[in-house]
């Protein structure tokens, strides 16, 4: 059913007075904000008032009338909504006066993106191109002839995980990459990633045979029990149970809850908490595949239902810092999930004299995603900021069938914060490790064209996959700009308006 066309008119100008009025609301938040991002944080907030409402049928009818443009409103809310009431206005000869004069937005559309190529060029470099290509360095990165195979297929930023390997590797590798960089003239913008808390399975009992072991077969319908530590095990007591398990973070045991959702193995076994002891948790394993699955030592424990009281900034990130902000250009904040995480790390880095340091936060978990708004806010009162979609722990946490929403949401976020995103895991990664790609990993590189930089992790394929993205981004960069949508409301938007953190 078609809506009246006055009616299309009468309800933009109740949007576009909202959006003025949620900028008198929040004036407080928006004073907090460093200069690079005054506009960026204003038109963000604009946006999560916009996208409150359900935009679908508006949509539908706009682009009927051949008028389109509120799917492409990300970076320039007000003057979109307000050119389209002067369009619609002149059409029905009514009055209307927006802030400014029709096409006359100093931020519009080709300004705001000269913006996000602004705030784009200060994080990651002005070496980058149409976009950034990170790749992650392996243990044995530090190798001249390596690094310069991934300088002349087109890695412009290098990642460094420092979930791995010491700060003495890290040097190594460094000085062979600015080493070759300046050989080849091909700048590289370095880029290392805290480890943030690890949540790993530490030490196995086997029920079986009454002993530690390495790793232990799990079944659908198996139960077995989360401890702090093997010590609390007490004789006797695993006679029901597969396995007895120790993690490296004890809290965890305290934090979840019975009915709380949990994964190992990046979602390869998933559990349920079902009962909570004095000792540690009983898990009954729910889903480990048709012929079971084995678990290890040192594999991820993911709790997606559960608030978890850790630091985001463990003692070992506030010791790396140290070497962080000596050395790189840009630091990756893993486990992020609240705004006082993110003004954790923000005073680290001016203690350091290090305030102007790249910062970019990876949204990995549940917390992360839906605290976002919250998160791009706080991070804004900072100079230099950016988001990694981490879509494999995202996908794990959230579910995969929730992931290709989630992605778009985060792109769209960044977009209207006219911050650069950063997409990351996964991408040709059967092309790095195995020589290659699959259809769907093409499809999947390609729409990454939307987005201000794309990750690949190592492989020993890894130039290949580079070769190859760089020939994907140079033919879809041809066809597509960002994106457009059907602008259904969005919940992240309503649920941070609702709370009203000014």
């Amino acid at each position: 059913m078609m809506i009246p066309k006055l009616k299309i008119v009468n309800r933009l100008l109740v949007i576009r007075e909202a959006l003025l009025k949620v900028e008198e609301e929040h004036q407080e938040l928006l004073a907090k904000i460093h200069n690079n991002y005054k506009y960026s944080a204003l038109n963000f907030l604009r946006y999560l008032k916009f996208r409150t409402y359900d935009l679908t049928e508006i949509q539908s009818e706009l682009t009927n009338l051949g008028i389109s443009s509120l799917s492409h409103a990300e970076r320039h809310v007000l003057a979109n909504i307000e050119n389209i009431l002067y369009l619609l206005s002149a059409h029905f000869h009514m009055d209307f006066k927006g802030e400014y004069d029709f096409g006359e937005h100093p931020i519009n559309y080709k300004s705001s993106a000269e913006i996000l190529r602004q705030n784009t060029v200060r994080l990651l470099g002005e070496h980058i191109g149409k976009q950034g290509v990170m790749v992650t360095l392996p243990s044995d990165g530090a190798d001249a002839t390596f690094l310069s195979g991934l300088l002349n297929a087109g890695m412009n930023i290098a990642r460094i995980n420092c979930s791995h390997d010491t700060q003495k590797v890290w040097a190594s590798m460094i000085s062979e990459l600015q080493k070759a960089s300046v050989e080849l003239n091909k700048p590289c913008t370095i880029y290392m990633d805290l480890s943030g808390p690890k949540i790993r399975t530490d030490q196995i009992f086997s029920q079986s045979i009454e002993e530690e072991v390495n790793d232990v077969r799990l079944q659908e319908g198996d139960s077995i029990l989360l401890l702090s530590e093997l010590s609390k095990l007490k004789p006797g007591k695993l006679k029901k149970y597969v396995a007895a398990i120790s993690c490296t973070l004890p809290q965890i045991i305290e934090d979840a809850k019975e009915g709380d959702s949990i994964l190992f193995d990046d979602g390869k076994i998933e559990g349920v908490v079902g009962k909570k002891k004095k000792s540690g948790l009983v898990i009954r394993i729910l889903n480990a595949g048709p012929n079971g699955k084995k678990l290890k030592k040192e594999k991820g424990i993911n709790l997606p239902d559960t608030h978890l009281n850790l630091p985001s900034l463990t003692n070992e990130d506030i010791s790396n810092l140290d070497f962080i902000c000596k050395h790189a250009d840009v630091v990756g904040f893993s486990f992020v999930r609240q705004s006082v995480d993110v003004k954790a790390l923000q005073q680290e880095l001016q203690k350091r004299g290090r305030a102007d340091m790249g910062i970019v936060l990876k949204i990995e978990n549940n917390e992360a995603f839906y605290n976002l708004p919250h998160l791009l806010f706080k991070a804004m009162e900072s100079s230099n900021v950016g988001v990694m979609t981490a879509r494999g722990d995202l996908a794990v946490e959230l579910g995969v069938e929730r992931l290709s929403e989630v992605q778009e949401e985060i792109m769209w976020f960044c977009e209207a914060a006219l911050i650069p995103n950063i997409w990351a895991t996964q991408v040709l990664e059967s092309l790095a490790k195995k020589g290659v790609a699959s259809r769907a990993e093409i499809t999947d590189a390609a729409m990454s064209v939307r987005t201000e930089c794309i990750m690949l992790n190592k492989g020993p394929y890894i130039v290949k996959a580079l070769t190859t993205l760089q020939s994907i981004l140079s033919r879809m960069e041809k066809h597509q700009s960002k994106k457009q949508g059907t602008l259904r409301s969005l919940q992240v938007a309503s649920t941070f308006l609702s709370q009203n953190e000014a």
